[in-house]
């Protein structure tokens, strides 16, 4: 009798945890709506099929990111329209002249056309990943579907490249002037003569492509690195870190896009002769004074008047 209670005292613990409870029950936390097991590959991440993390990240990519890109899109597109209609396009208002300028080299306007080639295709192909499948699938089918994406895929991956490329050389190209100055402040205080009439001074790249530039350098630098993480998965990374890489590179792509679709429309319908700037490389001497009067006077002091007559005598009349 003695050593049976003995026995049962010796199972007893001899002294209360009072944190054990707690930690059983952040562990029953942790391990709540988990889905793992064992597996024999090395990758050992594969054992958990499901977790709440995961289903975290899956109802952002599949809810929150389609809400986030809709509205960011749709409301660039809108705002632009009723600008449009409202303002209209920025025409020259003292008509051409008849004599043009050379603004963009043709090395600068391979750059930039290649670049741009390649951002429109990712961002097409990269929309695919977001909107493809409640939007295009309905439409086309599972197959066409299929092979579209699949080429998509591609595409997107390959072309990351030379765009990575192109915005390395475009921040070589134009750094110098992009810079910040007091015009680009009396610039934004007038309008950019975007909202009004006025024609503001400034230099080669006023205010708002100063602003284009930045965000095409920052924002393509962040969409490349994002991305190229997401290419070459788990090196240095984890899971978590893949998912963070994943939204980043979402959501910055989303606004890239918005703002080079505000890009576009002043270098298209918004302004009346924006467009040679990256067509022919020259632009109409009038539109330059209106729009880069100071840009235009150093480059009227640089060739001198020898140069400007020659110019004028070759240049025909449009």
């Amino acid at each position: 009798m003695a050593f049976g209670a003995q026995s049962a005292s010796a199972q007893q613990p001899t002294s209360v945890n009072p944190q054990a409870n707690a930690v059983k029950e952040g562990q029953l936390f942790q391990e709540q709506n988990r889905i793992s097991g064992r597996c024999t590959i090395p990758d050992q991440k594969a054992c958990t099929i499901e977790q709440p993390a995961g289903r975290d990240w899956r109802h952002f990519h599949e809810v929150t990111l389609r809400w986030i890109g809709s509205l960011v899109i749709i409301g660039i597109l809108a705002v632009l329209v009723g600008f449009y209609l409202w303002r209209g396009m920025v025409k020259i208002e003292s008509g051409r002249s008849g004599r043009t300028v050379v603004r963009f080299n043709g090395f600068e306007r391979f750059v930039h056309w290649m670049t741009a080639t390649c951002f429109i295709i990712l961002a097409l192909s990269g929309l695919n990943v977001t909107f493809g499948k409640p939007l295009l699938l309905p439409l086309i089918g599972p197959e066409s579907f299929t092979a579209w994406s699949q080429s998509a895929k591609y595409a997107h991956n390959y072309l990351s490249f030379p765009f990575t490329i192109g915005v390395f050389l475009i921040f070589l190209m134009w750094i110098a002037g992009n810079i910040p100055n007091r015009v680009d402040v009396e610039w934004l205080k007038r309008g950019g003569g975007i909202v009004g009439h006025d024609h503001p001074p400034a230099y080669r790249f006023n205010a708002g492509q100063k602003m284009i530039y930045w965000i095409v350098v920052l924002g393509g630098t962040a969409v490349a690195a994002s991305g190229y993480v997401l290419m070459f998965p788990f090196y240095g990374t984890d899971v978590a870190s893949m998912q963070i890489a994943q939204i980043a590179h979402a959501i910055v792509a989303v606004l890239f896009v918005a703002a080079m679709i505000g890009h576009i429309y002043i270098g298209t319908v918004g302004m009346e002769g924006a467009f040679e700037a990256m067509g022919s490389g020259t632009v109409d001497v009038n539109w330059a004074k209106e729009h880069h009067n100071l840009w235009l006077e150093e480059e009227r002091a640089r060739t001198g008047p020898n140069e400007r007559q020659r110019q004028s005598a070759t240049t025909p009349a449009e």
